[in-house]
């Protein structure tokens, strides 16, 4: 736990898929604008409650990396990251019933060099199937990493000091702990 917001989680129907030459910074913004909206419309007119929507992909020379499809996609994104720097983009959106925040978070990412061995290995964990890039900087993915410059929450998924800008425009206070709590309660994040 790394804020005390209480939250509530939903699954939202958003479709996605690049449209047509959208940017890489252009997608995720829209993707994570149209996740907010979609969360807020579960809720109806509650003008109390606000909707946070996120998206996170890698970017490579313009080319989008986004979650692999199979191993084969898995070790072409490996191989265009390694030795080298890539961009992770991700967009939040924090939206209430009458206004929304948005913006998209920028991190550079240095892969060390990569071996067949090592990009294998990695595969095997079953961690890079469900993340963007192909890889998670919070668990074992890190073991692919040099340097970054920037937000390492960002790469994570969710930039929390762009987070917490967000929330205090909101008033939203972000400090709430149960004492109670072991702090590790679903409900906060």
């Amino acid at each position: 736990m790394q804020i005390g917001v209480p939250f509530s989680s939903a699954a939202t129907a958003v479709e996605e898929i690049r449209q047509g030459d959208e940017s890489g910074r252009d997608y995720v913004l829209r993707l994570a604008q149209e996740k907010s909206r979609a969360g807020l419309a579960l809720v109806g007119d509650d003008a109390t409650v606000w909707s946070l929507g996120a998206d996170t992909l890698g970017l490579v020379d313009d080319e989008i990396l986004e979650k692999p499809r199979d191993f084969t996609d898995f070790a072409r994104m490996m191989r265009l990251m390694s030795g080298r720097e890539h961009s992770v983009l991700t967009a939040i959106c924090l939206s209430g019933s009458d206004q929304s925040f948005s913006d998209v978070v920028e991190t550079r990412v240095r892969f060390r060099t990569l071996d067949r061995a090592l990009i294998e290995g990695y595969w095997n964990t079953g961690e890079p199937r469900d993340k963007a890039g192909g890889y998670g900087i919070q668990g074992m993915g890190a073991l692919l990493v040099e340097s970054i410059h920037g937000s390492y929450s960002n790469v994570v998924g969710l930039p929390l000091e762009t987070l917490a800008g967000f929330l205090q425009r909101a008033g939203i206070p972000y400090w709430q702990f149960d004492k109670r709590s072991s702090g590790a309660d679903a409900g906060t994040v």
